[in-house]
């Protein structure tokens, strides 16, 4: 992937839609003080280079649950029988796929992985652990913790966005020494 330089102007720009990505680039101009074609310029050059994967809405379950009659969020331990990068990398690749896997991280120590899964109920729950674990041979031990009430949800990245220094110096340039020769 192609390095990217970053300064202050674009982490602020990041740090902003990471808290309203739908927000007008004119309002994210005004906000990052730079004018709106700079804005709109950087914007594509941070989504062009990968540092912005998608935009999405993110969706009060609490809210919902009451008008769609369900929700069920667990948090899974899964360790495997066989630890091998094929072995992982299936056992990444199935969950990855199901859409009740919100998200899917591998760890060490502990367990090989942690899945954050949703279900409609207890019975769409069974059926995903089905699919996922029990129907894989390879998968010997699973825990899940039933989520009772989500007291935070913040998916937002700490980018300590400097405020003391101009907004176009690059933050990841190597310092600059004196020449002593």
């Amino acid at each position: 992937m192609e390095q990217i330089t970053l300064d202050a102007t674009d982490l602020r720009i990041l740090d902003e839609l990471q808290h309203n990505a739908a927000q007008s680039n004119q309002g994210l101009a005004a906000k990052v003080h730079v004018s709106a074609p700079t804005c709109l310029r950087r914007v594509k050059r941070l989504v062009d280079a990968g540092v912005v994967e998608r935009q999405i809405a993110l969706l009060s379950t609490d809210r919902l649950a009451p008008i769609l009659g369900w929700g069920l969020t667990a948090i899974v331990e899964v360790t495997l029988d066989q630890q091998g990068a094929e072995q992982q990398a299936a056992f990444e690749a199935r969950a990855g796929r199901d859409a009740a896997v919100q998200q899917c991280y591998r760890v060490s120590p502990g367990p090989d992985f942690v899945l954050v899964v949703f279900a409609r109920d207890m019975p769409a729950y069974l059926a995903l652990a089905q699919r996922l674990f029990t129907a894989d041979a390879n998968v010997r031990n699973v825990k899940a913790f039933f989520s009772l009430k989500r007291s935070k949800f913040e998916p937002n990245m700490p980018l300590n966005v400097p405020q003391n220094i101009p907004l176009n110096t690059p933050l990841n340039t190597p310092p600059r020494h004196a020449n002593t020769a």
